[in-house]
């Protein structure tokens, strides 16, 4: 270990706190630790060298609320500089291998707020108990949440859980992300050139946005007083920064939406997080932290094995942008099947595997190239469906389906699966049983392709990427596949 590391895992950690729950859940296969491929040892072997020791000192101990979320910011880390696993839900053992940082991923950005804090808490506990130095609390960079939840429960269960702690009593949130055009400007959040309450996600099935201004969104979920570090504050550098953090603490306030117009501005904010217990973000905070623990952008490229196999798309996503995609799929004449909830329902109602008969169609066609199987819908058609099943259910009969289908793709000989929707790349990993994900090429901001096991694969593994919803270009599906050598 170099004297560097050495210096860096002596310094303080996160003060640790006891779980809520009498221990750490057994959650199964899923819980195993994920190597991202900027973990490489530097000696250029396969896998990063054990320590000597079990729990290694994290630098930072990442949260994220949703499974694409989780690879989006590995992603960004490991771009940046760190070396980081990957976890699918709280592990169940010690970190037995030294890494910079960990991002557990759990599915708690629509299920109840008591949940989602139970989970978070969990995380949080063992992230401690490996020494992290930092918590990061990620989230989507559209703020997905409710009037109820979850960011600002989980948000302040977490500073809760940190009060004692140096810097625990202040927190910022911002979800900017300006290389997938996430802005924020006066509080309010911008995607592209139109309020998010004007993008289409006012229109999300679980959780619409229809008020772009972040501190209001906020507030109504927090008891913590909610305020603002501007764009002329933040343009001005880490000292203007600090200053104002000063200013609002002395406010009484506990959490301040930052305003953030380009890579320079997250930039310009990550040196004055430093001292800061716990960050809430989207991936996009992620670029300016490394440098924090000395670390800068790696050359090493994060190498996969060669793909082989079929190629698919899944698609539970009904975002405009996933919309989009779906259509330039299929204005390419490639093979598409549309999956009707409404006539899903009535299928399964009546005993009809609705699974077998996607997989019927499906199968002839894996040998001509890339297939889509989606329920990807516009909006009114959403609230339709939404109207006659219900949100929860409509969207957990859709994962439900999907997820079957990917498994049985795997099975018959995909090694290439592109996945997309949060809570569908959700369903789709656990049916796979995966239990690591090793980071690789960018294929669109915020969307790596990454290589996993599943015994659904047998020994060789599989390619697949874990899309969110709003993220990629038209032609991401098709972008995609060109990605890998």
């Amino acid at each position: 270990m170099s004297s560097e590391h050495s210096e860096r895992r002596a310094a303080g950690s996160v003060g640790a706190v006891e779980s809520p729950a009498s221990g750490l859940p057994k959650r199964g296969p899923q819980n195993r630790l994920c190597r991202a491929a900027g973990a490489a040892a530097p000696s250029g072997g396969s896998e990063p060298h054990a320590v000597g020791s079990v729990g290694a000192r994290l630098l930072l101990g990442c949260i994220a609320d949703d499974f694409t979320g989780a690879t989006d910011l590995a992603n960004n880390l490991v771009r940046a500089g760190m070396r980081v696993l990957q976890t699918i839900g709280v592990p169940d053992a010690p970190l037995d291998r030294e890494v910079d940082a960990v991002v557990v991923a759990l599915k708690s950005r629509t299920i109840a707020p008591e949940a989602a804090v139970r989970q978070s808490l969990q995380a949080l506990a063992w992230l401690q108990a490996q020494g992290s130095r930092q918590i990061y609390f990620k989230y989507c960079s559209t703020f997905d949440s409710t009037a109820q939840g979850n960011i600002g429960p989980v948000t302040e269960a977490l500073m809760d859980a940190l009060a004692n702690v140096e810097g625990g009593d202040f927190t910022i949130a911002t979800p900017a992300f300006p290389d997938n055009q996430r802005t924020v400007f006066k509080g309010h959040l911008f995607v592209g050139d139109v309020l998010l309450s004007e993008s289409g996600m006012q229109n999300h099935p679980l959780t619409p946005m229809t008020d772009a201004n972040l501190i209001r969104v906020l507030q109504a979920q927090c008891r913590r007083q909610v305020g603002l570090i501007d764009y002329r504050v933040v343009a001005q550098g880490e000292a203007a920064i600090r200053a104002r953090i000063a200013e609002l603490r002395a406010q009484g306030i506990g959490i301040a939406v930052v305003d953030a117009l380009s890579n320079d501005d997250l930039l310009r904010l990550g040196p004055a997080l430093k001292e800061m217990a716990l960050l809430t973000a989207g991936s996009g905070v992620a670029i300016g932290l490394p440098a924090n623990f000395g670390l800068a952008p790696s050359s090493i490229a994060s190498a996969l094995p060669a793909p082989t196999g079929w190629q698919a798309v899944l698609s539970g996503s009904c975002s405009l942008a996933t919309n989009r995609q779906v259509q330039a799929f299929i204005a390419s004449s490639r093979p598409a099947l549309a999956l009707d909830p409404l006539r899903m329902a009535e299928q399964l109602a009546a005993g009809v595997d609705v699974a077998a008969e996607a997989l019927a169609w499906a199968t002839p066609l894996l040998a001509g190239g890339p297939l889509l199987i989606y329920s990807s819908a516009d909006a009114e058609a959403v609230k339709s469906v939404q109207a006659r099943l219900g949100a929860a259910e409509a969207g957990t009969m859709v994962e439900r389906v999907l997820a079957a289908i990917a498994r049985v793709l795997v099975e018959r000989g995909v090694r290439q699966l592109v996945v997309a929707g949060g809570e569908t790349s959700g369903a789709c990993v656990q049916a796979l049983h995966i239990t690591q994900m090793q980071i690789g090429p960018q294929i669109d901001p915020g969307v790596p392709w990454c290589h996993a096991q599943s015994d659904a694969a047998g020994q060789g593994g599989l390619h697949l990427t874990l899309k969110s919803g709003n993220f990629g270009g038209d032609d991401f599906f098709s972008k995609a596949f060109a990605v890998l050598p």
